[in-house]
């Protein structure tokens, strides 16, 4: 087994990486309402850019993971940031949905590529309850990207147009290019091709979906991840549109959520000292759960937006500790096809987050049709929870 301690410069490269993902969704947020004026479209449809993005990330992750146990990280990681820097060239320079759909698109198989090397070079080096907290540790850093990037974009547009923020996205993604083989890919910092390389990437994914045990795991994610991806995809419209917020507050209201997350996250480094991984994550899904039932009260009693608010927080600040852990416990199950099990757990949590957002846009656009999207989603995750619980307690009378 590799190494255990891992060196903070390395965490804090990876959670650099990984952090392309949150910017790249997040960072146009407060640009929807000019992205629809410039392109003659309504901010609906702008919204659908979210969709397209999260769903090619899941294509994009479930070639590259496989793609990275066979050819090594170092080949996928590169190649996605390539793909990456150049399609956001491109939605920099749209003048139409058409471009900046299929910019998005691109874009998102680059990020795809990029982001699933992260936590299969994260099983390269670690396995277990350290996983866990290494993956915590991650989180602790990039869970701050998606509460500054709204501001980022925000000062961008202070700047000039919305084109722009996709120009700095480009940026950043060729900033990680030196550091990347500075720190991860050449002397201590590098980890060696993994073992099995010489098999099929039919033969992996065959591997993966045969280990039943792990397999809960998916389902657990994709319930839990579409909830925080519904609010993403509606957050503009919820308290810009619903609750009437200038941009500046939206930011604020958007910071809030991820404040939670980052206060579930150290609870969770917190925590792992003394609970196994599993239980962390049964004890957040069902923060989330309460969080979910707060947050109908309070949308379908109409209560002000002061009580909305915190409802919201705990739904997607319990992600913040659900994420890392199921992360760690499913990827305990591959020693040998660390990439292709993180793509195939990145490509359901995207794939199945970026089509249940796209189907949402023909519901009502309500809030009270958001909020029953969102709950409908965190009933999968609650549904997992409870089978663990129940399969826990009869292993327990069993033994």
């Amino acid at each position: 087994m590799p190494q255990t301690r891992t060196p903070f410069i390395v965490v804090l490269c990876l959670a650099m990486t990984i952090m392309l993902g949150p910017f790249s969704m997040d960072t146009y947020l407060p640009a929807f309402p000019e992205i629809g004026e410039s392109l003659g479209i309504s901010q609906q449809a702008v919204s659908l850019s979210v969709s397209v993005y999260v769903f090619m990330m899941a294509v994009g992750q479930l070639i590259g993971g496989a793609l990275s146990d066979r050819f090594g990280r170092q080949r996928v990681l590169m190649g996605g940031l390539a793909i990456f820097i150049v399609a956001s060239i491109a939605i920099g320079m749209a003048e139409s949905l058409e471009v900046l759909l299929g910019g998005r698109a691109v874009q998102a198989f680059g990020a795809g590529w990029t982001l699933v090397s992260v936590p299969a070079l994260v099983r390269d080096r670690v396995a277990g309850r350290d996983a866990a907290k290494l993956f915590s540790m991650m989180g602790f850093i990039i869970v701050l990207a998606p509460g500054i990037a709204p501001s980022v974009g925000s000062a961008i547009l202070a700047l000039g147009s919305w084109h722009y923020i996709f120009f700095a996205l480009a940026l950043y993604a060729l900033a990680l290019v030196p550091l990347l083989i500075k720190v991860l890919f050449t002397g201590s910092g590098k980890v060696s091709r993994v073992k099995g390389a010489e098999m099929s990437l039919l033969a992996r994914y065959k591997l993966v979906l045969s280990t039943k045990p792990a397999l809960p795991f998916i389902a657990w994610q994709a319930g839990s991840f579409s909830v925080m991806m519904m609010f993403i995809t509606y957050a503009s419209f919820i308290y810009q549109g619903h609750f009437e917020q200038d941009a500046s507050t939206f930011s604020l209201l958007f910071a809030a959520n991820i404040v939670a997350m980052f206060v579930f996250n150290v609870l969770n480094r917190v925590l792992l000292s003394r609970l196994p991984s599993l239980r962390i994550l049964q004890l957040a899904t069902a923060c989330q759960a309460v969080g979910m039932v707060l947050l109908l009260a309070a949308t379908f009693l109409q209560a002000p937006l002061y009580l909305f608010v915190p409802a919201m927080m705990l739904t997607i600040g319990a992600v913040g500790a659900i994420s890392p852990n199921i992360q760690a416990c499913f990827l305990e199950f591959f020693p040998t096809s660390g990439g292709t099990a993180a793509a195939l757990l990145g490509a359901a949590q995207f794939g199945i987050a970026g089509i249940l957002s796209g189907l949402s846009t023909v519901l009502p656009h309500t809030l009270g049709a958001v909020v029953l999207a969102m709950a409908a989603c965190g009933a999968v995750a609650y549904a997992m929870l409870t089978r663990s619980l129940v399969r826990g307690r009869a292993a327990v009378e069993a033994g």
